[in-house]
């Protein structure tokens, strides 16, 4: 069963990220907010594609759900102040 630690590091491991958040605690189904440069001019499903190509089969097989909000670090600060 994997952790929400798990899939924040896994998306770490695949996608340069500024910030990653993972909340989930039923091995299953997670939410989660990632910032990187790498969505900057990319639509909100290219950029769940680089999310999702991060995870790789795990989105097929150990991860049920992943709820996401994906931000560029610029989007990102508009909504931290």
């Amino acid at each position: 069963m994997l952790s929400a630690i798990d899939v924040k590091n896994y998306i770490l491991q695949g996608l340069p990220c500024e910030h990653v958040s993972v909340q989930g605690d039923d091995g299953q189904h997670f939410d989660a907010v990632i910032v990187s440069r790498q969505f900057a001019g990319k639509s909100r499903v290219a950029q769940h594609q680089l999310v999702y190509k991060a995870l790789g089969a795990r989105m097929h097989s150990e991860i049920h759900a992943l709820s996401m909000r994906t931000f560029t670090p610029e989007a990102w600060a508009n909504i931290e102040s």
